[in-house]
C-alpha cells in the first residue's frame, strides 16, 4: 500500500554494477523522504531481499546476470506487484525493450545517474528522487496508493522560457486571434505512456493535430513515438524543430528539450529548444501549454493526464483564461493523481473526465470547432 505519510519511502536497488548501486544509494539516501532498504546485484538476490521485507519502490536495471530485468519484472508483476522504476543507460538499441517494460507494468523510466559534471549529477539526482516518490504513490494493478504530499519546494515556472501575458495583452489576443483549425495539447507524466496509448489508439486518422509532452528521458521518446505510430491510425513522430502541425499528426516532445507551439499566419509549427528545467522538468508541460495559450487561444484544447507534481497546472489555467476548453483526468483512472489534482485546485480544468472519455472529448471538440462553436 506504499509508505505511510510519516515514514520514509523504502527503495530496493537492483543493478549488477557496484558503482551504480553505490551512486544510486548515495542519491536516494540524501533525500529526507527516501531510504535505501537494500541493494541486489541480480534478480535472485533481489527475491531474497523482497522475502525479508517488501520495498515501497524497486529500481531495476534491464541488463542483469542470471535473469534479464524484463523477465524479472514480468514475474514480479504477476506474483507480487510492487512499483518498479526502470533505471537504464538507455542505449538507442535498447529503447524498445524499455517500452516493453512499461507495458509490463513498470511505472517510470530514468537514466542511470550521470556523474561527469556537477550539473548532470544534480539533474540526475532530481529526476531519480522524483521518480521514486511518484512510484511510491502510484496505483499498481489496481491497488490504490495514498495521495502524494504537496510539493512546496520553490521551482522555476514557464516564465523562465515564455514570458507571461499581462491582462491587457491577454484580452487583446483573445479578441484578435482568428478561428483556425483545432489543435490539441496534452501533458502527462507517471503512468502517461499507457494513458496516451489508450487515448491515441481510439482516435481516427482524421483527428486534429496533437502535441504531447510526456516526461521521459532523451533517446526514449523516439521509440515511444515509433511504438504508437505502429498501433495508431494517426501519424505519430518525435517532434523536430520546425515540424508542421497538421491534422492526422501527433508530435511528441523530444526528451530533455522543451517544445513550444509557434504560429505564423494561419499555420502552426513547433519549436524545440533548450532552457532551464521548468516545474522540475524538461520538457515541461507548462511550456507547451503556455505557448499554446498564446499562439492558439480558444482554437486549442488542453488536456492534463496522470502524473506526480504540478507541471502543467499553471499552463492549463492560462489556456482556460485564453478561452481554451480544458480537461483534467479524474482520480479514479489516474496512476498518480498529482498533476490533474493541482490543475483542478487552481480552477484550470473546465472538465474532469475518466481516461476512457478523453478521446471522445477530443472528437467532440474537433466537431464543434468545425461548426464554429466551443467545446
Amino acid at each position: 500500500m506504499g509508505a505511510p505519510a510519516s515514514a520514509k519511502i523504502r527503495v530496493l536497488i537492483v543493478d549488477d554494477s557496484a558503482s551504480v548501486r553505490t551512486t544510486l544509494s548515495q542519491i536516494i539516501s540524501a533525500d529526507p523522504q527516501l531510504e535505501v532498504m537494500a541493494t541486489a546485484a541480480d534478480p535472485y538476490v533481489a527475491v531474497e531481499r523482497i522475502r525479508q521485507e517488501v520495498p515501497d519502490v524497486m529500481f531495476l536495471d534491464i541488463e542483469l546476470p542470471r535473469m534479464d530485468g524484463l523477465t524479472f519484472l514480468r514475474k514480479i508483476m504477476s506474483q507480487r506487484p510492487i512499483p518498479v522504476v526502470i533505471c537504464s543507460s538507455l542505449a538507442e538499441s535498447g529503447s524498445e525493450t524499455l517500452m516493453q517494460a512499461l507495458e509490463a507494468g513498470a511505472v517510470d523510466v530514468v537514466t542511470k545517474p550521470r556523474v561527469d559534471t556537477a550539473q548532470f549529477l544534480q539533474e540526475s539526482a532530481m529526476r531519480i528522487c522524483d521518480a521514486a516518490k511518484a512510484a511510491a504513490h502510484a496505483k499498481v494493478r489496481g491497488v490504490k496508493k495514498a495521495a502524494p504530499p504537496l510539493n512546496v519546494e520553490a521551482k522555476l515556472t514557464a516564465d523562465a522560457v515564455i514570458p507571461p501575458l499581462s491582462d491587457h495583452r491577454r484580452a487583446s489576443l483573445i479578441a484578435s486571434l482568428p478561428t483556425t483549425e483545432p489543435i490539441v495539447a496534452i501533458g502527462a507524466s507517471t503512468g502517461g505512456t499507457e494513458a496516451l496509448r489508450e487515448v491515441l489508439e481510439a482516435l481516427p486518422a482524421t483527428s486534429p493535430p496533437i502535441l504531447i509532452v510526456q516526461h521521459m528521458p532523451e533517446k526514449f521518446t523516439g521509440a515511444f513515438a515509433q511504438r504508437l505510430n505502429s498501433t495508431c491510425a494517426m501519424s505519430v513522430k518525435e517532434a523536430e524543430d520546425g515540424d508542421l502541425v497538421q491534422p492526422g499528426r501527433v508530435l511528441i516532445a523530444l526528451g530533455n528539450r522543451h517544445m513550444r507551439l509557434v504560429r505564423t499566419g494561419p499555420r502552426y509549427t513547433v519549436s524545440i529548444l533548450d532552457g532551464p528545467h521548468v516545474s522540475r522538468h524538461r520538457p515541461s508541460v507548462d511550456v507547451l501549454f503556455r505557448s499554446t495559450a498564446q499562439a492558439a487561444g480558444r482554437n486549442a484544447l488542453g488536456i492534463l493526464l496522470t502524473g506526480m507534481g504540478d507541471d502543467g497546472a499553471r499552463g492549463l489555467l492560462e489556456m482556460r483564461q485564453m478561452g481554451s476548453p480544458t480537461v483534467a483526468q479524474d482520480e479514479e483512472t489516474s496512476v498518480v493523481f498529482g498533476m490533474p489534482k493541482e490543475a483542478i485546485a487552481l480552477g484550470a480544468a473546465g472538465k474532469v473526465l475518466p481516461l476512457g472519455r478523453i478521446a471522445a472529448e477530443i472528437l467532440t471538440f474537433s466537431r464543434q470547432r468545425a461548426l464554429g462553436g466551443v467545446a
